[in-house]
């Protein structure tokens, strides 16, 4: 097995060799090969036509009714181009739109090379990019921090803005307290950008690609275990940061995998 991570972050506080070393150690020995940027490295070389081509796609991803399942558009061109300008420069940091994350897990798949695009192989790709899925209970898109599958994605960003903050966060924000104030004052409930927690929240979104690749089941319905599909700020951390780090059930199969008693390799 080979696990490939692509460091498209655009944050220093995401420690990837760390994450890399983490994966080796809990995935039996799998080799574990670290990588820049997603899109810098399939862009490399290709030509302006085929450039426009690909940021029209990316454009085609991008969410703009919220309530509006699967939509289809014609992109502006203002934004071809702004996705184009993001493509010849991959440290440009994408601000301000949401993206389809199935739609990107599709594109993205056709991107990488058919030799690794098969079951032997387990792409996590790290990206600034604020991307969502379609909730079939309220009918709406939510923001995600991650995309399960071939390959896997996970948003810097999206860890920061899809769970929700401590209830007294928006009520207190509701009664005009500044967030720079509010920030300061719930600083230890919630994680932000740029924090330096980043990389040991990061190990366990990366556990959880692992097991989709194991099983096809990413989640755990144990709070107190890093498997566990967080929806609010307070369970990212108590689900990511406290001890130990799995449930009695995935601690066994992780000891499993690490002593070669569970074999991974498809």
């Amino acid at each position: 097995m080979k696990i490939f991570l692509y460091d498209g972050s655009k944050t220093e506080a995401l420690n990837i060799n760390e994450i890399a070393q983490y994966l080796k150690e809990n995935s039996g020995g799998a080799k574990v090969e670290v990588r820049g940027d997603f899109i810098g490295q399939v862009t490399k070389g290709m030509e302006d036509s085929s450039l426009r081509e690909l940021a029209e796609e990316i454009a085609r991803c991008k969410i703009k009714d919220l309530r509006s399942y699967h939509s289809t558009f014609d992109p502006l061109a203002a934004e071809v181009e702004y996705e184009k300008r993001r493509l010849q420069n991959s440290e440009n940091k994408s601000l301000g739109i949401l993206y389809d994350g199935f739609k990107l897990q599709t594109l993205y798949q056709d991107l990488i090379t058919e030799e690794e695009r098969s079951w032997h192989c387990l792409a996590i790709i790290f990206t600034d990019q604020l991307f969502g899925t379609w909730d079939e209970h309220n009918c709406c898109y939510h923001a995600r921090v991650s995309v399960y599958g071939f390959p896997t994605i996970i948003s810097t960003t999206g860890i920061v803005e899809a769970p929700a903050k401590p209830r007294e966060f928006y009520l207190q924000k509701q009664w005009g307290i500044d967030t720079i104030t509010l920030k300061k004052r719930f600083k230890d409930k919630f994680i932000d950008y740029d924090d330096t927690r980043l990389t040991e929240v990061m190990k366990g979104y990366c556990i959880q690609a692992l097991f989709f690749y194991i099983s096809g089941e990413p989640f755990c319905e144990d709070n107190k275990c890093r498997l566990y599909n967080a929806h609010w700020q307070e369970e990212v951390i108590n689900a990511q940061l406290a001890k130990p780090e799995f449930c009695k059930k995935h601690e066994m199969l992780i000891d499993d995998i690490r002593n070669g008693r569970l074999k991974i390799n498809h």
